[in-house]
Order: C-alpha cells, then sequence, then structure tokens
C-alpha cells in the first residue's frame, strides 16, 4: 500500500495539490484504460461540454462507487487512506461523485480556469477544506493534448466568483489574471496511472486537445461525512455516505467491467447546467 510521507503532505497544504507518478500500475492503468474506450454505458452517458470558442469535450458523471472499473478505483485504499491524510477534519471520507473526461484528438475542447467549489458552493457545502478531488490519468497528459492547469498556492484565494463561459461556469478573469501574476503557472504532464490531487479551491483550467491522441481521465470528488451539502440533489446522498473500502488488489483480481447503468447514477446535462 502506498503511503504519504510527512513532506508530501506539507506540500499538498502549501500548494494545493500532489502529484503522485505511478500510484496506479500500469497493468492497472491499461485495464482501466480499455474498459473504458469499450465502455458503452459510459459512451452513452457522456455530455457535451462546449467550450467558449465552441470546442466540444465529453465528461460522464456519476455519483454511486460501485463495483465496476472506476468504483473499485475510486474506493480502492490507497485513494481513501490517501485523501484522508490530505483532506481536513476527522470524519470518514465520502464519494461525491466521479467523472470520465473523454478529450478526444482534434476537437477536444478547453475548460476554463476555474474551482471545483466554485460549483459546489451552490449545493451548500459550507467547508471547502473538506473537500477534494482525485484526478487518475487513464491515458498520458501532456501540453499538446491539452494537460490540466493549475496556479500553485490559489487555494489559499478562497472561493472567487464564477460566472458562464461557453457551457461552462468559469471564475472571475479578474481574480484569475492576479493570480498568475502572484503565484506559479504549472502544465500538469502525467503517464497513465499517474494521480493528481487537488484542493476544491485550486484554480485549474486545460487547453483544447491539439494533438492526435485522445486525453482520457478519471476525476472522483470526496467529502467528509460532517460537511453535507444542504443543496446537494444527488439522489442518494452518496456525498456524505462513508466509503466501503476495497482492498488495492481488488482492481486486478475482480472481475470488474463497465459502469452499471442502473446502480451508477449518472448525472444528466437537463439536472445541472454547471456539469460539475
Amino acid at each position: 500500500m502506498i503511503t504519504l510521507t510527512n513532506q508530501q503532505i506539507i506540500d499538498y497544504q502549501d500548494q494545493g495539490y500532489l502529484i503522485i507518478p505511478g500510484f496506479f500500475t500500469e497493468e492497472e492503468a491499461k485495464k482501466l484504460y480499455q474498459v473504458a474506450i469499450d465502455d458503452n454505458t459510459i459512451s452513452k452517458h457522456a455530455i457535451d461540454v462546449n467550450d467558449s470558442s465552441g470546442k466540444r469535450s465529453k465528461l460522464s458523471l456519476w455519483y454511486k462507487p460501485g463495483d465496476d472499473i472506476y468504483g473499485l478505483l475510486t474506493r480502492s485504499e490507497r485513494m481513501v487512506n490517501a485523501v484522508d491524510k490530505l483532506m481536513d477534519g476527522t470524519t470518514a471520507v465520502c464519494h461525491f461523485h466521479s467523472k470520465l473526461m473523454q478529450k478526444e484528438p482534434r476537437v477536444g475542447g478547453a475548460w476554463e480556469w476555474h474551482q471545483d467549489y466554485g460549483y459546489w458552493y451552490k449545493n451548500q457545502f459550507l467547508f471547502p477544506d473538506q473537500m477534494m478531488s482525485v484526478m487518475i490519468a487513464v491515458s498520458d497528459a501532456n501540453r499538446l493534448n491539452g494537460c490540466l492547469q493549475v496556479i500553485k498556492g490559489s487555494h489559499k484565494m478562497g472561493r472567487v466568483e464564477h460566472g458562464f463561459a461557453g457551457e461552462q461556469n468559469g471564475a472571475s478573469l479578474t481574480y484569475v489574471e492576479l493570480a498568475l501574476k502572484t503565484m506559479e503557472h504549472i502544465y500538469v504532464e502525467l503517464k497513465a496511472g499517474d494521480a493528481l490531487f487537488f484542493h476544491s479551491n485550486l484554480l485549474h483550467r486545460s487547453e483544447a486537445n491539439l494533438s492526435d491522441n485522445a486525453r482520457w481521465s478519471l476525476i472522483s470528488c470526496y467529502n467528509r461525512e460532517a460537511n453535507i451539502g444542504y443543496n446537494d440533489s444527488a439522489s442518494d446522498k452518496s456525498s456524505t455516505t462513508p466509503i466501503a473500502v476495497v482492498p488495492d488488489d481488488a482492481l486486478l483480481s475482480r472481475e470488474a467491467k463497465g459502469v452499471n447503468e442502473d446502480a451508477a447514477d449518472f448525472l444528466r446535462k437537463e439536472d445541472d447546467k454547471s456539469l460539475q
């Protein structure tokens, strides 16, 4: 089992993010990728989201982590333990939602500068320090295919006002520009299986995919049991249901396939205009 060091925890608290190369093995990453590209349920529930220029990205978002390949990853001991060490608070770690991001070659659009809590605030979660996201690279991510970008330390700014740009909810450009003058702009280039842990108030974005290679990533979002979303619309309130942790070897030892449509509780585009 991967155990975080004290220095990694300090780095996360200071910078608002932490990169762990090889968090999932090459074999695990290959299995995840193969299941994802063949998953008809994921494709069926993919939502097209236009950026401000009209380019399109796709995402599939669901609330209930099951015994499928994605749920076993989200609920794995190494994931939950790492989140527990990095996230503020002491109550149980819960699953808010997961999403498979599908940025296709040449057509995959950009994501505007934003904070996740800029969206989640409307769900009336009161404590952003008790919320975070973990991005797992399903395929390699680099500058050419539109890897994630972050502003180091921007989580310390607190929540920034957000407004719509295209079909996306973006952070106030005034504050983004001030942040870029003050803090370091980082391109997060990842290999398949690498993990990026990031605070709910960290400013981040991505460019359009101009390459011939797809960029796919799985993002699982977590919350503390005591951090109630008073306007959380998820039908099962998974955001305050402690995760049923599974052993790390479950990802390879179990015959896990794609998402179970009846159990996952997918988001529909008409249900939530912010898509987060």
